[in-house]
């Protein structure tokens, strides 16, 4: 089930390669998007997640998903995204999440629909973006989840960004003149 996902903090981004997970696996891009509790966007992603289990699992499907969430198998959380010390990672607390991932790489989209490249700086970790999201039920040899497919990411404004999320602009740099303390280095 499609759905869109929209103004929400943007953290981990990986858009432009993709990246092997730490339990192994092919490698794949990967976003995950920090939701307001009580939001719009919260109430969308539950009910997709809902439906798509309801579709898959027909009259047990309320039963699997409790179990799930028990479990951390779902797409989203409404528990902060935490460390390995058990502290939530910044921008997570009192928030909830949603991850998506995909082995293809995402359409990677500016305000304006045009195509972004890595070399933009944009999407960073701490943007706002539009996330448009497959949710879909698994349900093989290696368990039963609902997950998130990664389909595009759109940048929606700038925001603080996390750790090592921004790329230095032009309008970081000084012009610097050349003289004497200079001329030696060239």
């Amino acid at each position: 089930m499609k759905i869109v996902v929209k103004k929400v903090r943007l953290a981990f981004p990986q858009v432009w390669q993709a990246k092997a997970f730490q339990d192994g696996g092919d490698p794949r891009f990967s976003a995950t998007g920090i939701v307001e509790k009580g939001s719009d966007n919260l109430k969308a992603i539950v009910a997709a997640v809902k439906q798509t289990a309801e579709g898959k699992w027909k009259d047990k499907a309320d039963i699997i998903l409790k179990e799930l969430e028990k479990k951390g198998r779902l797409c989203y959380s409404t528990d902060p995204k935490c460390n390995g010390n058990g502290e939530p990672y910044d921008g997570f607390a009192g928030n909830a999440w949603i991850t998506a991932s995909s082995k293809e790489r995402p359409q990677v989209r500016d305000r304006d629909k045009t195509a972004l490249v890595e070399a933009d700086g944009r999407p960073y970790g701490g943007c706002y973006i539009n996330l448009i999201l497959d949710v879909w039920a698994q349900d093989n040899q290696y368990g039963k989840r609902i997950n998130a497919k990664l389909l595009a990411v759109q940048f929606v404004a700038d925001g603080d960004a996390f750790s090592g999320g921004a790329v230095a602009t032009d309008d970081d740099f000084e012009e610097v003149k050349v003289d004497d303390s200079v001329a030696d280095l060239i």
